[in-house]
């Protein structure tokens, strides 16, 4: 399952909030530095979607705020 994913990183408090659309914004308190956004993401999607963090995986959107995040099924 692909997810469409908007991070807002340096945020006060971690949030996942469910878009109109069936999009996700996620609100990271780490800032968009070496990575550190993309692992809380990576962190945070795994433990609310009880998967392991190995099989969450960024597809595309490394370094912009607008991600696809694959995860199983």
């Amino acid at each position: 399952m692909i997810l469409k994913v908007k991070v807002k990183p340096n945020s006060k408090q971690q949030a996942i909030i469910v878009e109109e659309d069936g999009s996700f914004t996620v609100r990271l308190k780490s800032p968009p530095v070496d990575g550190k956004a993309n692992q809380e993401l990576v962190q945070l999607l795994s433990k609310q979607l009880g998967v392991p963090k190995s099989q969450v995986m960024i597809r595309s959107g490394q370094t912009s705020k607008i991600k696809r995040i694959e995860v199983p099924d």
